[in-house]
């Protein structure tokens, strides 16, 4: 396994992060870009360097310091709508770490960076003392997605299952203590 390079992003680091994080959502994601779910993207600085409770982490690869990957945690709660209601009570702004952009290009996955990086976002969250739980959504059309995170969480809704299947998504939450 190589030796991946983790760390908390800086402003050098915003250009790589962004470019794995487009070519994420326009390869792996049947949306594309859609700036009211990703506008985080294309201003990562705003999103996650920028609050002391927010974080962007980037791995880079150790052959020429390229960022392959990242994941990110803010203090925002899941928007209702599009999320259901019931998500949004549940876990509210401020006292709920969300996971987001948990993003490995193609030819660095299955090397354990994704969950590398989500230990470390768990690391934060529980120093941070005012988050009482972590959550994340997920498309469980994206390749690998399903299975990961529910190798590390628990299924708190699947939409699939709701009359309509509502967007299709699936609701985790992911124990801090991991």
């Amino acid at each position: 396994m190589l030796d991946y390079c983790i760390r908390a992003a800086g402003p050098n680091d915003l250009d790589g992060a962004r470019a794995v994080m487009l070519d994420t959502v326009y390869r792996d994601f049947t949306t594309g870009y859609v700036p009211r779910w990703h506008g985080d993207i294309i201003d990562p600085a705003a999103a996650y360097l920028a609050p002391s409770r927010h974080t962007l982490l980037v791995a880079l690869d150790p052959a020429d310091d390229a960022v392959v990957a990242t994941g990110a945690l803010d203090s925002r709660a899941p928007a209702h709508p599009p999320n259901p209601r019931r998500l949004a009570e549940r876990y509210p702004s401020g006292e709920t770490a969300q996971l987001r952009r948990i993003y490995v290009r193609p030819d660095h996955r299955r090397r354990g960076l994704a969950r590398r990086l989500v230990g470390e976002l768990l690391a934060f969250a529980a120093a941070d003392g005012h988050y009482r739980a972590v959550y994340l959504h997920t498309d469980p059309a994206v390749p690998g997605a399903e299975s990961f995170w529910r190798s590390l969480g628990k299924v708190v809704l699947d939409e699939r299952e709701e009359p309509g299947g509502g967007q299709g998504i699936i609701h985790f939450e992911i124990p801090m203590g991991r």
